[in-house]
């Protein structure tokens, strides 16, 4: 009889493990919809295909005065929020593109219903995305807040602008499968203009925090859709090293 209870035992304990293990997985947000958010948090118009470009200044725009920015950008969630999702806290709290708005990185305590709520207008009626955006969308943003956030305050040197402990030798070698599109140098692809060319390089070195998010989920629009690293499972280490290294390549 004791045999057979101990059975019995081992048994539910295992189904027990077996709904817990199936619970996790169900609430553990596919590295997909992790980058597809992150491009919306970008510039979430050329993100999404068929979507309209917004018109005129972002309704929260008129309550700040210190950021003088106008139109597309003032739509863009990093514009508040920053690259650092730290907003007023942050390298956004200073500088041209200062608002006075905060980050998001306290949403991380919210269910993924409340920032999608937020992102419908409960909290701000002005703060309203579902007239642009599908449920389908909202819910990749708020799963980015939620589930792909990353705290960059230890990780990166705010003065220096540079990674506080990283590889670059390793991370050249991460970056081999980003050479196929930017090349060995990192200037095949030219972000900026002509007379003022944008490149690997120069993104790396002037602004680590968009570096490390466009590395991490991708840049919105582009063609071939650029690799990201949720999806190519990199860590938060694995991309700081692409970054030293990226921060040796040419800048012009």
């Amino acid at each position: 009889m004791k045999r057979v209870w101990m059975v019995w035992t081992c048994v539910g304990l295992l189904v027990a493990t077996l709904i817990l293990v199936g619970v996790a997985a169900a609430q553990t947000p596919s590295p997909t919809s992790v980058a597809a958010g992150g491009k919306l948090y970008d510039k979430w118009w050329k993100a999404v295909p068929d979507v309209k470009e917004p018109v005129g200044d972002h309704p929260l725009w008129a309550t700040q005065t210190t950021n003088k920015r106008k139109g597309l950008d003032t739509w863009r969630c990093k514009e508040c929020h920053g690259w650092d999702y730290k907003g007023k806290d942050g390298a956004y709290g200073s500088g041209s593109h200062k608002t006075g708005f905060p980050g998001v990185m306290a949403a991380q305590a919210k269910s993924l219903d409340q920032i999608k709520a937020s992102l419908k207008g409960a909290t701000n009626p002005k703060h309203n995305f579902s007239s642009a955006l599908d449920d389908a969308a909202l819910t990749s943003l708020a799963t980015f807040v939620k589930s792909g956030l990353v705290d960059l305050s230890t990780a990166i040197d705010a003065k220096a602008k540079k990674p506080v402990k990283a590889d670059a030798a390793r991370g050249k070698q991460l970056a081999v499968v980003c050479t196929a599109c930017h090349g060995p140098d990192g200037k095949k692809l030219n972000f900026g203009k002509p007379d003022d060319p944008e490149y690997v390089g120069t993104v790396a070195n002037e602004n680590p925090w968009e570096f490390l998010h466009k590395v991490r989920v991708g840049q919105p629009g582009s063609d071939p859709p650029m690799l990201t690293g949720v999806e190519l499972g990199w860590s938060l280490q694995d991309v700081l090293d692409i970054l030293a290294y990226s921060q040796t390549l040419p800048e012009k």
